[in-house]
């Protein structure tokens, strides 16, 4: 295979798009806990939570595709994914997704603090092993999805100050609770892309069974 067609595989494996929203998230996070403060943002610890928070980032996506690539296969929206499509080994997939997060866990833990980098190996686990399988098990499923999508800014005041203030906390609820409202309204419209026999997780729709 060519090299630069790999590349972009591996890149899309990251899911770039979601990363852009987390990077944004994690610096606000990063401001509002500098300015809480009442601290002037230091640039480069700024950088270092981003980019740690980036590579756990990609790497639970990574992880994600090689978990649900049997399922992705089925659906039309995700049938061209590098691993459900078979352009990428899932073992390939499985070891990068582990390197990125073991590399975004110690750099956070290195490079900002223990806090911030045990926040992100948390929300890992949560989406990996909690909310993707409840995605086949229940609509619910969105409002549980929410709760890792709105860790980023939590990551990012850790970062920028060692703890988690009650400011911290109501901020994690209003991005929480934005998440669930936007992924439940926007379930019915991924439902009509899918063609898996049951997918609760898109409650509203119909399926059609898969051939």
């Amino acid at each position: 295979m060519r090299l630069l067609p790999r590349l972009a595989d591996y890149w899309s494996l990251t899911k770039p798009e979601v990363n852009l929203l987390i990077g944004i998230t994690t610096l606000g996070g990063f401001w509002l806990g500098c300015s809480s403060q009442g601290v002037d943002i230091g640039w480069a610890s700024l950088a270092h939570a981003v980019a740690g928070t980036l590579l756990i980032a990609s790497g639970t996506g990574t992880l994600n595709q090689w978990v649900e690539r049997h399922f992705d296969a089925r659906m039309r929206r995700t049938a061209k994914r590098p691993v459900a499509a078979g352009r990428i080994a899932p073992w390939h997939a499985f070891l990068f997704g582990v390197f990125l997060s073991v590399a975004g866990a110690v750099y956070l833990a290195v490079a900002a603090n223990a806090l911030a980098s045990a926040i992100a190996l948390a929300t890992l686990v949560s989406y990996l092993f909690i909310y993707t399988p409840l995605k086949r098990k229940t609509p619910l499923c969105v409002f549980v999805g929410a709760l890792p999508g709105a860790a980023p800014p939590l990551i990012g005041w850790a970062a920028a100050t060692g703890s988690l203030s009650w400011e911290a906390w109501i901020l994690y609820a209003i991005v929480s609770s934005g998440n669930s409202r936007t992924s439940w309204r926007s379930s019915g419209c991924i439902a009509a892309t899918t063609t898996a026999p049951a997918m609760p997780c898109y409650p509203q729709a119909n399926v059609a069974p898969s051939s």
